[in-house]
């Protein structure tokens, strides 16, 4: 951990407020997101998340310049109103420094429309802290739950679209490895099977031997943390990089611990599995093994 680079953020929040309390512009400003999050996992790396309130936002959404004064941006991303049904704009900067701050830039009327739905956004709930209010505008924020990170347990009919997908789908690799596709072997195995099905099978797996009660945070950053060293290193065996033959051994990897993480989660749910299924599948993929090998 960089403690500079933590000082450098800290510095930063304190600029952002001394800027908020000094602005007859800013009406109310939050800070969300991680870094208020008792669940989250906060280091040196974190974001800062800010929500400004203004009277009249439109020159700071149309304008950068403000940005520049809490240091020099590497980039900005900025997204209009139109990306969030009107609600809020975004102003996404990476500053030179490492820092990064994601500002979400109100409307009086809109931030006050959102404070009264009857359930608190999920951005709120997640966790936010008031920095500032100087109309009352945040009076009816309910507080936050943290509940919308935890993990949440499936349905029977969940488990099953996820079990099936999952031992459909794994079919196409022996294929793509043993023509040597490396593009569609990785599009298959990282961005379909691993994301839609092996993730919230270790969640679900987490989650029911917690209690449903933790949060694996953003696409499993908190995995080993919940994981024993055995199992970390059974998910760690699914990676690989370009060479084919270790390709083979991640997806060999792939459905014995996909299979073990599903016989945890069925047992918790009190789902019978189709055991066959997988046994079936290793084996076939142990015969066109065989012709990669020749």
């Amino acid at each position: 951990m960089y403690n500079s680079s933590m000082s450098s953020r800290d510095t930063k929040l304190r600029e952002v407020e001394a800027w908020i309390a000094s602005s007859p512009d800013i009406r109310a400003a939050l800070l969300t997101s991680s870094l208020v999050n008792p669940l989250a996992p906060v280091d040196a790396y974190s974001d800062l998340d800010i929500e400004l309130v203004f009277d009249d936002p439109t020159f700071y959404k149309l304008s950068t310049d403000w940005i520049y004064q809490f240091g020099e941006p590497l980039n900005i991303y900025e997204e209009d109103g139109s990306y969030f049904n009107g609600i809020h704009a975004m102003k996404m900067v990476q500053y030179t420094d490492g820092d990064k701050i994601d500002f979400k830039l109100y409307g009086k009327q809109q931030f006050i429309a959102e404070t009264q739905k009857n359930q608190l956004p999920e951005d709120w709930d997640i966790g936010y802290r008031v920095l500032i209010d100087k109309d009352n505008l945040t009076q009816d924020l309910r507080p936050p739950s943290y509940q919308v990170s935890i993990i949440k347990k499936p349905s029977v009919a969940q488990f099953n679209k996820v079990y099936r997908n999952f031992w459909w789908d794994v079919s196409y690799l022996p294929k793509c490895l043993n023509r040597g596709d490396l593009f569609y072997y990785k599009f298959m195995f990282e961005h379909i099977i691993r994301l839609d099905y092996l993730e919230p099978m270790i969640e679900w797996y987490i989650g029911a031997n917690t209690n449903w009660g933790v949060s694996s945070n953003k696409h499993g950053r908190l995995f080993e943390k919940y994981l024993s060293n055995e199992e970390w290193s059974l998910v760690k065996a699914t990676f690989a990089g370009a060479d084919m033959k270790e390709n083979w051994q991640a997806s060999f990897a792939l459905l014995k611990v996909f299979q073990r993480f599903a016989e945890g989660v069925s047992y918790a749910l009190g789902i019978d599995l189709d055991d066959g299924l997988s046994d079936r599948i290793l084996q076939f993929f142990e015969r066109q093994y065989q012709k990669f090998k020749r």
